[in-house]
Parts: structure tokens; C-alpha cells; sequence
């Protein structure tokens, strides 16, 4: 499918050609389809590894983990077209009088491939609903969608609100984590709020952002704005209220239930990293690479937190498990229990389990053998997947329920 912009922008280079322009105008062109001609202006990023292979939408569009964005030029600066290709495009095309708005003519070029390669269609039951939404604040807007079980009667239920991984939306999370199939079946909300390409080009959660680990501040002040206009619209068990997320959506779920401890029962981390783990670029591909050296003392200990993570994950190493686990206990004294288990033609896992001295669980950490960086128990049918168990969705909600 052809779009105008890049006929406006044929025709824009044709006349600056002819002109003798210089071949950087073509330059940052070929950046716009896709196809840059100049070196890429960083090094690249280690990038999530898929056990099940992305849809092609997703696969051309994966990312780096976390993204850096260059500062926009000064007042009255022509913008560089290796670090502003969009920006250098749409200054020359302001000069030759072209009016088209470049940015928008992107963000439907990202509808249009969305059109072609549809993210998996998530089937719903007789009665069930899920329905886009939106939310406000200070920090920005964000999209959301709710899933509304056919068991839904009015009666009040818990509320869970998934966070997603790099490249992922709303739909293709539901769909890999079958986190609506469980609503069904055990009654609840379940809520996935989506990361925007503009907040961040790959769609993660900027959990290595200093202004995203403040209460008040960010995309933790989103989500938890999400989750309270849903209190206020339907019947939610404001006692039943968690946060769970993978990799990005994983560190940002430990962010915001450390940081809205009033509103979040309980927290589940899968693949993700300790609370304030980076605060910028460079300190978050060293959190990922090999954990965090000192994990900051976060929040009063209290809040129960189950973690999963893979022994073999080559994208958030395993040290990161264990570091959440470690905050959680700064300031608890109980016991522990280890067992370890086996799925049916699927992987080994040793299961920690974290008491008070009463008995009641507070923590509990899943390590899975031989497993890397995907939603274990997941469906192939979404991305960062991995179908041999054991079912992180299923042990995530009994979790909840035993420390309600």
C-alpha cells in the first residue's frame, strides 16, 4: 500500500535533485521507509529474544529493550539528519512550501501495517467484553483495554493490570499469557494498559527512567490513574487489586506497586528487573546484562511479590529475580521453603516460597531451568512466549488469591 507522504517526499527530492541537492535530503528518505543509506548513529542494543517467532509485523519491529532519544535541536537549528531524520525531513519540506504534516502521515503508516499484519485476534466467549479505553493525566494519555468476563453479573470482582513487554500491545499480551481465558474461570478484571510509540519507539515501559520511578511522576502515575478510573466505573474487590508485567512491563510493575503500595494488593514479576535498577541508558543495559550491584532499600517490605525468571534468559539476567526477591525481604524475617518440580515434556523449575513466621506467604520465586525470555506457559499465538510451563498466569492468580 502506497501512502501520499512518500509521493509528496518523491516528488520533494526529485525538484531538490535537480537542483543539485545535497544526497543527504535522500539519505534521511531512505531512513523514513526503513531503509537507512547512512550508518546508524549507536551502537546496537541487545534485543528480546522470541522463542516463538514474532508475527512479521512484530519481528520487523523489534527493538532494542530500552530506548535513548537524542535531544531535539536548538531554537533556529537545522536538525541533523542522522540524529532528527524525521525532523531534517519535514524543515526541507516546510521550505519548499509542501504542507504535510510528516509525524502524522508516520503514525498512520504504523495504522496501515497494524492493517496489514494484524496482531492476533482475541476470541471472546458469549458475554464477554474487551474494550478500548483511555486515560489522562498530567504525564500524558494512554490507551487501555479491559477484559470483562461473561461471568461478570454486577457482583464485585479483583482487578489485575498486565503490563506488556517491548513491541507487544494490549491484544497480543492477552493473547500469549491467556490472562482472559483465567478471567473467566476464576472471576475478574484484567486490564492492559498500552505503551505508546512516541513514549518510547519500541513500546517499553521507561521502567530506566528517574522521572518514572516517582509516586505523582511519569507512566507509574498512568497506570495507577488506569487503574483507579476503573475502581471508580465498575464493582472491583478494592482489596483484590495487582500489577504484573513482563521484561519492561515486569521492572515497571514492580515501580508502580512500590510506589502505590495503597492500591496494588500484591505484584507478579515476570523477566523483569528490581525496583530504581537504572536510571538512565547506560545503567539499564548493566541491570539487564548482569543485574544491579547495590538494588536500592525500596518501599516497606510488605508487599507480597511472585517472580518468575529463567536460568537460561540472555536479555534481563536471572540476578534480577533474585534482586526483587531481595527487596522484598529487606525488612522481613520469616522462612523458607524450596521445592523443585518438573512440567510434562516441559521445563524443571525450583520454587522458593517466602513465609512470616505465622505462616502467612509474602514471596515466591520460580526459577526456571533451561528457559529464556518468554511468558512460560504461554500460547504461540503471542509473541515472547514459551508454551512448556509451568503456567506463570495460573500460579500468578493463586498467588493473589493466598495473599489477599
Amino acid at each position: 500500500m502506497k501512502l501520499p507522504l512518500f509521493s509528496h517526499m518523491r516528488e520533494a527530492a526529485q525538484k531538490l535533485m535537480n537542483r543539485s541537492a545535497s544526497a543527504t535530503i535522500q539519505q534521511a528518505m531512505d531512513s523514513l521507509r526503513g531503509h537507512p543509506s547512512m550508518p546508524p548513529a549507536a551502537p546496537a542494543q541487545p534485543t528480546m529474544r522470541d522463542i516463538n517467532p514474532p508475527p512479521p509485523r512484530a519481528a520487523a519491529e523489534a527493538a532494542p529493550e530500552v530506548t535513548a532519544k537524542a535531544a531535539p535541536p536548538p531554537n533556529g537549528a537545522r536538525p541533523n539528519p542522522a540524529t532528527h531524520p524525521t525532523e531534517f525531513a519535514q524543515d526541507m519540506l516546510n521550505r519548499m512550501g509542501i504542507k504535510v504534516d510528516l509525524q502524522a502521515n508516520i503514525d498512520r503508516a504504523i495504522d496501515v501495517g497494524a492493517i496489514m499484519h494484524p496482531a492476533p485476534e482475541v476470541a471472546l466467549p458469549d458475554g464477554a467484553q474487551f474494550i478500548k479505553s483511555s486515560y489522562t493525566n498530567h504525564a500524558g494519555t494512554r490507551n487501555y483495554k479491559l477484559y470483562i468476563p461473561a461471568s461478570y453479573h454486577g457482583q464485585a470482582m479483583p482487578l489485575l493490570v498486565m503490563l506488556h513487554g517491548c513491541t507487544q500491545n494490549p491484544d497480543d499480551f492477552a493473547t500469549g499469557t491467556q490472562m482472559n481465558q483465567l478471567a473467566e474461570e476464576m472471576e475478574c478484571f484484567v486490564v492492559y494498559p498500552e505503551q505508546t510509540a512516541n513514549a518510547n519507539q519500541s513500546k517499553c515501559w521507561n521502567w530506566f527512567s528517574a522521572i518514572d520511578q516517582q509516586h505523582g511522576q511519569g507512566e507509574p502515575s498512568i497506570i495507577a490513574g488506569i487503574t483507579q478510573q476503573i475502581i471508580d466505573d465498575y464493582p472491583v474487590n478494592e482489596r483484590q487489586v495487582y500489577v504484573a508485567g513482563l521484561s519492561a512491563g515486569g521492572a515497571m510493575a514492580v515501580i508502580v506497586g512500590t510506589l502505590y503500595p495503597e492500591l496494588f494488593a500484591a505484584v507478579g514479576v515476570h523477566s523483569g528487573l528490581p525496583f530504581a535498577s537504572a536510571q538512565d541508558l547506560p545503567s539499564a543495559l548493566t541491570a539487564m546484562k548482569r543485574g544491579v550491584m547495590s538494588p536500592r532499600k525500596a518501599g516497606d517490605g510488605s508487599q507480597p511479590i511472585i517472580v518468575f525468571h529463567g536460568d537460561s534468559d540472555n536479555t534481563v539476567h536471572p540476578r534480577n529475580g533474585e534482586q526483587v526477591i531481595e527487596q522484598l525481604l529487606h525488612r522481613q524475617q520469616g522462612k523458607q521453603s524450596v521445592q523443585s518440580g518438573s512440567v510434562p515434556n516441559g521445563h524443571r523449575y525450583t520454587q522458593t516460597t517466602h513465609t512470616k513466621a505465622d505462616g502467612t506467604p509474602i514471596g515466591e520465586h520460580w526459577v526456571v531451568h533451561g528457559a529464556g525470555h518468554a511468558w512460560f506457559g504461554g500460547n504461540a499465538g503471542g509473541t515472547y512466549t514459551d508454551a512448556k510451563g509451568p503456567d506463570a498466569s495460573r500460579e500468578m492468580l493463586r498467588f493473589f488469591r493466598t495473599v489477599s
